[in-house]
């Protein structure tokens, strides 16, 4: 089974992302992604991210989202972890800002695995103490560190 450690790097997580609005967030998350995973055309990833969202938003409620989607040329799960200097408005179901956002990208034929890991990410992100953690995380390692914990069962 694929691990969410597995996928996240500490160089892919990070606190303090300044953002106005979702679709100004979901261009910080291509450049992040363009930097940290070069093989990965950032303009490519903002496109499908943003052709996601259009088919309804990733804003799961308690302030979180998920953006993610399958992405031609992407080879293995790939995720980013943000918390947002400022919440934005993301079209939540529940009408809350967002300023957690959790990315997953997976390959173009994505399987039960992929879906797995979305549960993953959204069962972890369903705990207000895991959400308490990372809104408190102070540096990008103890943001990598929070997810890191949760998977160990800490």
């Amino acid at each position: 089974m694929i691990r969410l450690e597995n996928i996240l790097t500490p160089g892919r997580s990070l606190v303090n992302v300044p953002g106005d609005s979702k679709r100004h967030v979901l261009e910080q998350i291509a450049q992040l992604i363009g930097r940290e995973v070069p093989e990965l055309d950032k303009d490519k990833v903002f496109e499908a991210l943003l052709a996601r969202e259009k088919l309804g938003s990733t804003g799961f409620g308690n302030g979180i989202a998920i953006p993610h989607c399958r992405l031609t040329g992407c080879m293995s799960p790939i995720s980013a972890l943000l918390h947002l200097a400022h919440p934005v408005d993301f079209d939540a179901i529940d009408g809350a800002p967002v300023d957690l956002l959790f990315l997953l990208l997976v390959p173009e034929a994505a399987t039960d695995a992929h879906l797995e890991l979305l549960r993953q990410i959204a069962s972890m992100l369903d705990r207000k103490d895991v959400r308490d953690s990372l809104r408190s995380a102070s540096s990008n390692e103890a943001l990598y560190q929070v997810v890191l914990d949760v998977q160990k069962g800490h």
